[in-house]
């Protein structure tokens, strides 16, 4: 049984969970006026990078609705950490007294 390390719920068994493709910054906010580059756009939704080693893939716990940002090696398909969204972004969590 393949085991992922939820931040929010411990490890949890694989079928719990749906992999939201990798973690990529969107295209640059338009600000020229004339609207949002559709191509940029359209590459940004639909194309994968798809690389062999180490990436950063968001990943939903289904039964909780918990999203968050896992690295995993796509050569042997093992998880190396999970990280909670304001770890990866590096904001403090709502409530959080850091804030």
């Amino acid at each position: 049984m393949k085991v992922i390390n939820c931040p929010l719920n411990g490890p949890r068994n694989a079928q719990e969970f749906i992999c939201g493709g990798e973690v990529k910054l969107p295209p640059a906010p338009d600000t020229t006026g004339r609207g949002p580059d559709v191509r940029q756009w359209a590459d940004y939704i639909f194309l994968e990078e798809n690389l062999q080693g180490v990436v950063c893939e968001w990943w939903c716990h289904v039964a909780s609705g918990y999203w968050f940002i896992a690295e995993r090696d796509t050569a042997s398909d093992t998880f190396l950490r999970s990280y909670t969204c304001q770890e990866w972004f590096g904001q403090a969590a709502p409530g959080d007294s850091a804030q």
